[in-house]
């Protein structure tokens, strides 16, 4: 019979001391933040004894701070939880879409950005939203506290850049300034709670004319990773985001993406999808920083 053990820490302090016991003991330990990504493990066969160290009571990973500074999303919360924030919905809406897409309204109660992010998974809705936003990873663990940017977390299929030892403390996104604004869109065949053939996250912010002045662009479900798209942004910029803008930064995701071609859709399509993405998301961006209705 597999052998499990459940530790609760409430301070980052406690959670880095326990961790680093285990680890110094060689006894496997794993996370808990929200838990959905876990269960689908168990069940799938992964149930080899370990400790399992919930995250929740530590108050840092269950804050929403929103101020001039940014936004400080702790990792343990819950999608529901950000859903329910109309101030960070008005500031990042495309982060708050992403989010929302993860399950059903069951699972967005426990499923938490964090947990999404660590799960590593090349069609994680909220990873190319948060690339896009220039979000932060804040790290800690047995050597002291550090920050990796999420475009460098995640270095491939359902691996990330956490030491033994570390786990993910909360994700810090940039002030989003005025005329500034971002979205995320996914494709996916079936149903809502499919995930994603292929997705794109903008965001872009307009000077006082209405000409894109910064932008970053991301794109999922298309390599092992999510991928920061450096030509699509510079496709933006110095444009008023018009037809031939977006255009230009879709053609870059597409030839930025290196998908694979399966069952659910082949190389060539995922390419045209991803660029069609951007395109679109790209658009809505720049019509909520106009302050249109997108």
């Amino acid at each position: 019979m597999e052998s499990f053990a459940y530790e609760a820490p409430d301070s980052l302090d406690a959670a880095v001391a326990l961790l680093a016991e285990r680890n110094q003991a060689s006894i496997r330990t794993q996370i808990l933040a929200g838990g959905t990504d876990m269960i689908v493990q168990l069940r799938s066969g992964d149930r080899s004894p370990r400790v399992i160290v919930d995250i929740k009571r530590i108050p840092e990973t269950r804050s929403i701070i929103l101020d001039d500074e940014g936004l400080l999303l702790g990792a343990a919360v819950s999608g529901a939880e950000l859903s329910a924030r109309d101030d960070v919905s008005a500031r990042y809406p495309g982060l708050v879409e992403a989010a929302d897409l993860i399950g059903s309204t069951q699972i967005q109660g426990r499923a938490s950005v964090g947990g999404n992010l660590c799960n590593a998974s090349p069609a994680g809705d909220t990873i190319p939203a948060l690339i896009a936003n220039g979000a932060t990873c804040l790290i800690a663990g047995p050597e002291g506290s550090r920050e990796v940017p999420v475009e460098s977390f995640v270095v491939g299929v359902q691996r990330n850049q956490l030491e033994p030892g570390e786990f993910l403390v909360a994700l810090r996104l940039p002030p989003a300034p005025p005329r500034s604004a971002d979205a995320y869109l996914r494709f996916i065949p079936r149903t809502e709670m499919d995930i994603a053939v292929a997705s794109a996250g903008v965001r872009v912010v307009l000077d006082a004319d209405g000409v894109c002045s910064e932008a970053r662009v991301a794109i999922g479900a298309v390599a092992p990773t999510a991928l920061l798209v450096p030509e699509a942004a510079h496709a933006l910029i110095g444009t008023r985001l018009d037809e031939a803008a977006c255009q230009a930064a879709a053609d870059a995701s597409s030839a930025a993406a290196r998908p694979i071609s399966d069952k659910r859709g082949t190389e060539s399509y995922r390419r045209k999808v991803v660029g069609v993405l951007t395109r679109r998301a790209a658009v809505i961006a720049r019509d909520r920083a106009l302050g249109g209705q997108a």
